[in-house]
């Protein structure tokens, strides 16, 4: 019965996200005819046009429109392209996604070590060594480490070069080569809360009662650590990484103008500019619904970590 409750949640939530994605950028001065044609076009060209587009219907009856046409997978077409929306976004969200994903697994590789290592050396110099690091790293916007990071690898070290983006389709080699620096870059200041949050976490369960009984019975403190503790200690983390997708995904997006990385990010840019709002809207929609989906499933699997925890 939870599970079909989660269900109906998640639906709901798209169906509010499409409200707001449509409503909000009608409210937004301009004129998608207007920014089609040009200032210099006549006010009978611009009224016929509106009128082909659909923008004379009344706003509820536009929304239910783009709605069923979107659930049937019509996206309708770009105002500023004349090409389907589908097809102009469909493979700038597959490097997106792809430069999203790379970004997790920094963050999930260095992140969770790091918060194990820094709990079980706490007091030690290392751990002290490890705040400091974590500290540090938090302090810094990604934006501003990616632009370190293409300074000291691209212009001294010459490792790459700085707006020489590959394709995935032409080389995916390459393309996953030239997405490492920014997926680092939007990885480490998130890694390091992460850390944090997670060593927080190990040095509250370790002062629980059955941690004592685990040590009364002969157990290491490494043993007791990774057999007895972690698994409990990583649910508010869990819970967190499902808060951080949507921070992760908009990082992307940002990075994507650093590198010069032809994503969602620089199409959605340029469609607010140019007053694209089927583009816009579709990009919104389908961010969230990735956001909403991703959260759902990181929600349901809760019970992998803590079987008493009901979907």
């Amino acid at each position: 019965m939870k599970f079909i409750k989660k269900i109906i949640s998640l639906a709901l939530t798209i169906i509010i996200i499409s409200i707001c994605a449509f409503f909000a950028f009608q409210v937004i001065k301009g004129d998608p005819a207007t920014s089609k044609l040009g200032t210099s076009a006549t006010p009978e060209r611009i009224e016929t046009l509106r009128e082909e587009m659909g923008l004379n219907k009344p706003i509820t009856q536009q929304y239910g429109i783009w709605l069923s046409n979107f659930v049937r997978g019509d996206m309708g077409t770009s105002y500023s392209y004349d090409m389907a929306v589908k097809e102009l976004i469909g493979d700038k969200f597959v490097i997106t996604i792809l430069l999203t994903t790379m970004s997790m697994f920094f963050l999930l590789v260095t992140g969770i070590p790091l918060g194990v290592i820094s709990a079980k050396y706490k007091g030690r110099t290392l751990e002290k060594v490890l705040t400091t690091i974590n500290q540090l790293f938090m302090a810094f916007p990604p934006f501003f480490l990616g632009i370190l990071l293409t300074f000291f690898f691209g212009l001294i070290l010459k490792w790459f070069k700085p707006g020489g983006y590959i394709s995935y389709r032409t080389n995916f080699t390459g393309f996953i080569s030239y997405m490492i620096l920014p997926a680092i870059a939007i990885a480490i200041p998130r890694s390091a809360m992460v850390a944090q949050l997670l060593k927080n976490s190990i040095g509250s369960e370790l002062k629980l009662g059955y941690v004592r009984t685990a040590f009364s019975k002969g157990n290491t403190r490494g043993k007791v650590l990774y057999s007895h503790v972690l698994k409990n200690a990583l649910m508010p983390v869990i819970t967190y990484l499902a808060f951080l997708i949507a921070d992760i995904v908009a990082g992307s997006i940002i990075m994507e103008q650093v590198f010069s990385i032809p994503g969602i990010g620089r199409l959605l840019i340029s469609s607010i500019y140019n007053r694209d709002y089927p583009v816009i809207q579709s990009i919104v929609v389908c961010i969230g619904i990735l956001v909403v989906v991703v959260n759902f499933i990181v929600d349901v699997s809760y019970r992998l970590f803590d079987p008493r925890v009901e979907i």
